[in-house]
């Protein structure tokens, strides 16, 4: 009976040594969602992602890129600096490649293709201890000491005012609505953090970068990528296909490229570096004309009716006079006659 007893503490002993042993792994995606690739931003990219983290032995690296077109290769610190891949101390070529980090110290990471190091494709990381400590509780907080509430005075009563009526307000006249602005112009950048490179999930990743946005005449995309690493060359919808860089309708080749949309209709783009294209780093957009806002037409304010004032009605003295005038003169004339 008590064979069984120890057999079963050994057994519960080994379960949660080796929970523990599991929970304290942790998975690091080597640059998160711009992946394994020649970053936009040089060796400082990887640099920064490495920085804000504590590796420890038995976390696992994992490297996500696409496979024939980058590879993991383990080196010593003289080969890491002068980008050589002589005797490397590992390589992996098949994506995602997952590499346990079993020793303490620095560990120095390259991309084995030619020109990938030294445009930046090289990460360093330095592993500590697998010890984890828990974190110091926080110190319990005093609530504040409370005052008793001071009484309100009541305030004593003050006699209303009476208001004086207010004037009655003549209403302004309506006014029409200001004219909506037209659409401004937008800048995208190509690929967003990830940049213009040879993407880890191949063409789809750029094809789900461009399905959710409205690319409109006189908008900007900006290409950024490593000098002497890419291009960015505009081609027909026949040459984007089977990726031919054959007369192209423009190439850029220094970074940051800004291309501005001056036309509606399809538009293609491709890195013209051999091999480049066929591994996913290419991009077609639709272009739609750009909508500028009608201002609406101003309402017509109508016009303010003077009254006509009619010329004055005749002086009634005068008319008086007249009369008067008249009759003196029959008078005079049937005097004369009488006499």
């Amino acid at each position: 009976m008590a064979r069984k007893i120890n057999v079963f503490i050994l057994f519960l002993v080994v379960v949660a040594a080796s929970i523990k042993s599991s929970s304290a792994q942790t998975r690091y995606v080597v640059g998160d969602a711009l992946g394994w690739a020649i970053p936009p931003g040089g060796a400082a990219t990887y640099t920064t992602w490495a920085a804000n983290k504590r590796f420890a032995t038995s976390d696992v690296l994992v490297f996500n890129f696409t496979s024939g077109a980058h590879n993991v290769a383990r080196v010593t610190k003289a080969a890491y600096d002068a980008c050589t891949t002589t005797n490397p101390i590992s390589i992996q070529s098949t994506s995602p490649a997952n590499i346990t980090l079993n020793e303490i110290g620095a560990h120095y990471y390259i991309c084995g293709f030619p020109g990938h190091c030294s445009a930046g494709q090289k990460l360093t990381v330095t592993v500590t201890s697998a010890s984890s400590s828990s974190p110091a509780p926080a110190p319990a907080t005093t609530p504040p000491t409370r005052s008793p509430p001071t009484p309100t005075p009541t305030p004593s009563p003050v006699p209303t005012p009476t208001l004086a009526p207010e004037p009655a307000t003549t209403p302004s006249p309506a006014t029409s609505p200001a004219p909506a602005p037209a659409t401004e112009a937008k800048t995208y950048t190509v690929g967003d953090a990830t940049g213009w490179t040879i993407p880890p999930g191949g063409a789809a990743t750029y094809q789900r970068w461009a399905s959710g946005k409205t690319f409109s005449v006189g908008d900007v995309l900006v290409f950024n990528f490593p000098s002497g690493a890419h291009n960015v060359a505009e081609v027909t919808k026949e040459n984007f296909n089977p990726c031919t860089t054959a007369s192209p309708i423009s190439i850029e080749t220094t970074p940051p490229v800004r291309v501005t949309l001056s036309k509606a209709g399809e538009h293609f783009y491709i890195c013209a570096v051999p091999t480049h294209c066929s591994l996913g780093q290419k991009l077609s957009i639709n272009v739609t004309g750009r909508s500028t806002a009608t201002p609406p037409s101003s309402a017509s304010t109508p016009s303010s009716t003077t009254p006509t004032v009619g010329s004055p009605p005749p002086d009634s003295s005068a008319n008086a006079l007249g009369v008067a005038g008249l009759s003196a003169t029959l008078l005079s004339i049937a005097v004369a006659l009488l006499y």
